[in-house]
């Protein structure tokens, strides 16, 4: 490849170091289909006349088959797929080969592959996040009724419905997926046809390379096309935050699926059991998400990381910037499927569920919302009445909603028997109206929205 420079062969250490074959082999797809777009575009300039184009485009269709039945056979000697792409075609075509990269580099060619390629991991997750919700909102829909403690410090706050929680979710992933559709249409110029770093003499037409691609135009700078990663750490990026949005989740069924708790049990397919202890239903699935959480934020971490101090235009460093996208494409596709799989699948339990949430004096806030609606109180005035009433339910032993009207009234004359009625679960999350709302209507509702917007 450079030959004419270099008289002697590389240490066997440097082409250790310096090959990259072993992880931009998954790039070959993508490399082989801007390469016909470059011979392509170079035959309709005259740059190369349309025989050897031809020649060239056939015998890369034949090297497409080769890999997809086969798989690429590594020779680090050749570095990375661009060259391992090269040297087969000119085992298949002859001298012809080395036509294909003129008016190009090794710089904007893998810029290019790998553009292309995560755009298209940014299509994948966008699919999946979108599978998800789907799951979510069916589980949402079906239990818009089931009644849970909402949580705040993992503490019983306000009864609201399971259905409700799970739309929480619903609208976590729909900013993911608002991520990867910002990410993509930022990355979508193409750096095919800026060569090395500064351009090329030759009479190329980028504009129709970058259409051929699917790409929105060129890249405006050659500098900043051969040497522009933002594209990775934007998926990256992207994929740390749903990572933590799916982290989340999978710390509730962690939690929920506890014989403490009980408000779930997983199904065989997305749980494991103990190779000693022969009760255990273990939530490996739901651990292993939260894991993978990890692992994608401390790529994301390692390629700013390398990012941050290189001058312009390409550097070597650039290589390393497979690996991390390889390994958090993969990570996530896994987490994303099983999420699916476990929101599908799992079984609630509603009469825990419900259990749960008349612990706690969770209708303490409807009690206040009383007062304030029916006797006229200020707020800070009827929150202290209510803090009576709970502390005299935990002196009693019982529930807020356990007291009697004469209890009541020993705390304060204007409470009475109607006070009573707004204390229930279900008055609780029925009165809870307002837009984004935790009463059943407003989820049926949101759950029709949010459908319309998947759709």
């Amino acid at each position: 490849m450079w030959g004419g420079r270099f008289a002697g062969a590389p240490d066997k250490v440097m082409e250790a170091i310096n090959a990259s074959i072993s992880f931009d082999k998954h790039l070959w797809r993508q490399d082989i289909r801007a390469s016909k777009a470059h011979v392509a575009m170079l035959a309709a300039q005259d740059i190369i006349d349309a025989e050897a184009a031809e020649r060239i485009s056939g015998g890369l269709d034949a090297i497409a088959a080769e890999y997809e039945a086969e798989g690429v056979t590594e020779n680090p000697a050749l570095e990375d797929i661009h060259m391992h792409v090269e040297a087969r075609l000119k085992e298949l075509i002859g001298v012809d080969a080395g036509r294909l990269h003129t008016a190009r580099s090794r710089n904007d060619q893998v810029a290019t592959d790998f553009k292309l390629f995560v755009r298209e991991a940014c299509d994948e997750a966008d699919a999946l996040l979108k599978a998800l919700q789907s799951a979510l909102l069916d589980r949402a829909e079906e239990h818009a009724d089931t009644i849970m403690p909402g949580f705040t410090h993992l503490q019983s706050g306000q009864p609201v419905t399971l259905g409700h929680h799970l739309m929480a979710y619903v609208e976590m992933l729909a900013r993911d997926r608002s991520r990867y559709t910002d990410a993509r249409r930022r990355m979508n110029l193409c750096p095919l046809g800026t060569a090395a770093l500064a351009g090329t003499p030759y009479p190329v037409d980028r504009d129709a390379t970058a259409e051929a691609l699917g790409f929105d135009g060129p890249a405006r700078n050659s500098i900043d096309a051969v040497s522009d990663r933002d594209f990775a750490l934007d998926y990256l990026m992207a994929s740390t935050t749903c990572a933590l949005h799916l982290s989340r989740l999978a710390e509730e069924i962690v939690i929920w699926a506890s014989q403490p708790f009980g408000f779930v049990k997983l199904p065989d397919a997305w749980s494991t059991g103990s190779s000693i202890m022969p009760q255990k239903r273990n939530p490996d699935a739901a651990e292993l998400v939260r894991g993978h959480s990890g692992r994608v934020l401390g790529a994301m971490v390692g390629m700013a990381t390398m990012l941050k101090g290189l001058p312009l235009a390409y550097a070597k460093d650039l290589q390393d910037d497979k690996p991390p996208v390889l390994e958090v494409r993969k990570l996530l596709t896994l987490s994303l499927e099983a999420m699916r799989g476990m929101m599908a699948e799992i079984k609630f339990v509603p009469d825990k569920l419900r259990a749960a949430a008349a612990s706690g004096h969770a209708t303490a806030t409807d009690l206040a919302d009383w007062l304030v609606r029916e006797r006229g109180v200020p707020f800070r005035d009827a929150h202290h009445i209510a803090g009576s009433a709970v502390a005299a339910a935990e002196a009693k032993g019982v529930n807020l909603v356990q007291l009697t009207v004469e209890n009541l009234k020993a705390i304060d004359e204007r409470l009475d028997e109607t006070a009573l009625d707004v204390m229930t679960l279900e008055a609780s999350v029925a009165s809870r109206t307002s837009f984004g709302g935790t009463a059943p209507a407003r989820v049926r509702e949101a759950v029709a929205e949010a459908r319309k917007s998947l759709d």
